[in-house]
């Protein structure tokens, strides 16, 4: 594959603790986005530019990589899959396809470090590919992923090439954040909406993985995302949230011996297996995105954690206390990013949040109104 002959130390565009992408024998749960893309080729639509979107960790790059290998190879179109057998499927799976290119955030020599960005170097490279006749002939195909990383020269540079599209070339946009995009790389690509995994499906894509943990609790605190469930699993995402559930199942009264120790935890230095703080703010956004949940549906199943399902029946009961605990969400979020700003002391603002919480929904309601 052009300008990708060997992995970076560090692959930006792989969940850690999952196999990358290209690796993925098939796409679990997106039939309606499969269904989709093979319509438009069986009907003679297929588009230039195609912009994968979704929740992190629903499929948008296995897909992505599954339409890359069915373009190169000319497949079925009835069928997303290629037969393992085929000659491209092994040049695909080791990076070495010519006519396959990938951008992601590449190391920057100086440092030996991935860069935060895509870069618009990254993008000429791309653009250099399209300019070479395949050597093969038939279809060439990039994938940008993310194509939410991009700075904004190599956005333009990708708009330019939207806007005059290469002949045979199809672009395949990973976007996590659509909305980061320039409006105009949105117009001139055809969208497909991932959506997140339903319970059977999060359980098929992470039997083979095998994870630690309960993969029913596991699956359902991840929200529908594979890479969110791998992520948690990395962090012991279900004893820290077990240990929420457990705080909060008191309210309106608060240990607050034990809600020290909480937020302690939270404010640790951040290390390999991820951000405490990062990772502590997302158990409690998903107890407060649950919560309101309940109170309009009832308390969700599978729980994430002991206790889950009758500590959310009693804090929301109904469509009042539902509204109560999502403005809560928006509330606290907002408080946790500007704390976060001024580079607040994150076992403080943990702490401040609990606190809040327990107060009832007075006193979240005026940390909304501050």
């Amino acid at each position: 594959m052009s300008g990708a002959a060997e992995d970076p130390p560090v692959e930006a565009d792989r969940v850690p603790g999952a196999p990358h992408p290209r690796h993925a024998p098939r796409v679990i749960g997106q039939d309606e986005a499969v269904a989709a893309f093979l319509a438009a080729a069986a009907a003679g639509r297929l588009h230039h530019g195609w912009l994968l979107t979704g929740p992190r960790g629903t499929g948008k790059a296995t897909l992505a990589w599954a339409i890359a290998r069915w373009l190169i190879a000319g497949g079925d179109a009835d069928d997303i899959a290629v037969p393992e057998t085929h000659p491209a499927i092994r040049r695909i799976t080791a990076l070495s396809e010519p006519r396959l290119h990938l951008v992601r955030r590449s190391v920057d020599e100086r440092t030996g470090r991935l860069r935060s960005e895509i870069v618009v170097d990254d993008i000429r490279r791309l653009i250099s590919f399209f300019h070479m006749s395949a050597a093969e002939g038939g279809r060439r195909v990039a994938i940008i992923d993310a194509a939410d990383e991009m700075n904004t020269a190599a956005a333009n540079a990708v708009l330019k090439m939207l806007e005059e599209p290469p002949t045979d070339g199809v672009l395949l946009l990973v976007s996590h954040q659509p909305g980061r995009l320039l409006p105009t790389i949105r117009s001139r690509c055809r969208t497909l909406r991932l959506t997140p995994l339903c319970p059977e499906a999060m359980a098929e894509a992470l039997a083979p993985l095998q994870v630690q943990g309960d993969p029913a609790r596991l699956a359902a605190l991840a929200g529908g995302s594979v890479g969110e469930a791998l992520r948690l699993a990395g962090q012991g995402g279900l004893d820290r949230y077990g240990e929420l559930v457990a705080l909060l199942s008191g309210l309106p009264a608060l240990d607050r011996v034990r809600s020290a120790a909480f937020a302690e935890a939270a404010g640790a230095r951040a290390g390999a297996e991820g951000d405490p703080f990062d990772l502590t703010m997302t158990l409690i956004d998903r107890f407060l995105s649950r919560a309101a949940r309940a109170g309009l549906m009832g308390p969700p199943l599978p729980e994430a954690a002991q206790g889950e399902g009758a500590l959310l029946a009693r804090l929301s009961p109904d469509e009042d206390a539902s509204r109560h605990w999502a403005g809560a969400q928006a509330h606290l979020s907002a408080r946790a990013r500007r704390g976060r700003a001024v580079n607040l002391d994150p076992a403080a603002l943990v702490m401040d949040m609990l606190l809040t919480l327990a107060q009832g929904p007075g006193a979240t309601d005026a940390a909304g109104r501050g």
